[in-house]
């Protein structure tokens, strides 16, 4: 070997640069790789929650500052208990979990997602495939995904339950920081439970908006099934077959033991978060040993008396050459998209039709609430932009949540 050679390589050859040491450290495994994917949805969503939270705990204090503002707030309580059960409303904890805990339930929409693509998402992308040509078992990968997916929903009702606390703190409300920690694990075993009906779905579906969209009108039933036994006695036999219904039997933010009683009204129920964390692990674990034994990019067979008849095709329609969807792409997009964009315009259109029969429902206690708070007063007037004393301006008010729902749907779109 030349000396010239060697002088000439050594000037000219250089090492590789090497990957982030941090950047490398999420792709040593299938759950770290799944855990960082989740980061922005468990920063957004928890703290988005949490600080929901916050506000409201921060704001009951003036809410409730004169005895008739109480008696106002217990009234009203009474007229929707439909929503939830009214429990201790001249409370900061039982007001916030009164008004809010059913709303927290649109966090279920981010685990219903991302379960029913953690698998079938990605044998519709092809990299399963690649995925499972690695020396790991089936099951490996799974649980993996799996725990990733549980992770995030800890890290969310982590981050939901600090924001509380500290709202908690800030309304001087009697529940400390033990409670706020399991109201933020309750909130993380519904969405799991949700998650879980999703992934099992996705085990009968080709596709993972099929499942996903499967579960969230499931989501519906079971929130309708809760609301039956506040509005039809003796009918809580049929809200039992609900989850929501066991989410809503613990309120860790009215602690049992601020009212001296050891009433099944107040505080945590264990056996209720039980039966939240048997039926995750019951479906999960469905989903795993299906997925285990049927084909990548396959279904589980439906026993023959669920299966839908198959019809015959015409040859000519066989291949939809002359479909309107596939003159373009804009066509193709928008008919990916229409048949869930008609679904959540429904949804919107009829939140809009019950906030107005709402309106006119609470019209006479909210005239005696306003009166004893000059805060709720003074923000309803500059959200709802005009004159306390009429009905459009608390309307424009509830309107305001509008957006939300077109942002959840645009987030939904974007993920698939």
């Amino acid at each position: 070997m030349s000396p010239a050679w060697k002088i000439s390589s050594c000037a000219t050859t250089r090492a590789m640069p090497r990957p982030p040491r941090r950047r490398a450290m999420w792709f040593k495994s299938i759950y770290l790789k799944t855990l960082r994917e989740f980061r922005i949805a468990i920063l957004g969503w928890g703290v988005g929650m949490g600080l929901l939270m916050y506000v409201v705990l921060a704001a009951v204090p003036s809410l409730i500052a004169t005895p008739a503002a109480r008696a106002s707030v217990v009234s009203l309580g009474g007229t929707f208990a439909w929503i939830a059960e009214p429990i201790a409303l001249d409370t900061p904890g039982g007001y916030v979990t009164w008004k809010y805990g059913l709303t927290l339930l649109i966090i279920a929409i981010w685990p219903l997602i991302a379960c029913s693509r953690l698998l079938r998402g990605e044998e519709e992308r092809g990299s399963l495939d690649a995925l499972l040509s690695l020396p790991r078992g089936r099951v490996r990968v799974v649980l993996e995904k799996l725990a990733a997916v549980w992770t995030a929903l800890l890290g969310i009702g982590l981050l939901i339950a600090l924001l509380a606390f500290a709202g908690g703190k800030t309304a001087s409300a009697d529940f400390g920081l033990g409670d706020a920690l399991l109201f933020g694990l309750n909130v993380a075993l519904i969405c799991g439970v949700f998650g879980s009906i999703a992934l099992l779905l996705s085990q009968f579906t080709q596709e993972r908006g099929t499942a996903s969209g499967l579960t969230g009108g499931l989501l519906l039933v079971f929130i309708v099934l809760d609301m039956v036994h506040r509005v039809i006695p003796g009918t809580e036999w049929l809200s039992r077959l609900s989850p929501v219904y066991y989410y809503n039997l613990s309120k860790p933010l009215v602690p049992a033991s601020s009212y001296g009683v050891p009433s099944s009204s107040y505080g945590a129920n264990p056996g209720a978060m039980l039966v939240l964390l048997a039926l995750c692990v019951l479906l999960s674990g469905a989903a795993v040993w299906l997925f285990a034994r049927r084909d990548v990019g396959g279904v589980v067979a439906l026993p023959s008396f669920l299966r839908l008849p198959e019809r015959a095709v015409r040859p000519e329609r066989a291949l939809p050459v002359n479909a309107w969807s596939l003159r373009s792409v804009y066509t193709r997009s928008l008919g990916m998209i229409v048949v869930p964009a008609c679904w959540w315009t429904l949804v919107i259109a009829g939140f809009a039709a019950w906030t107005v029969v709402i309106v006119k429902q609470i019209e006479t206690q909210m005239a005696s609430l306003y009166a004893s708070s000059p805060l709720l007063k003074d923000v309803i007037t500059r959200v709802g932009g005009g004159d306390i004393s009429t009905n459009a301006t608390l309307l424009s008010f509830l309107f305001v949540f509008l957006p939300l729902l077109l942002m959840a749907f645009a987030a939904t779109q974007a993920n698939r």
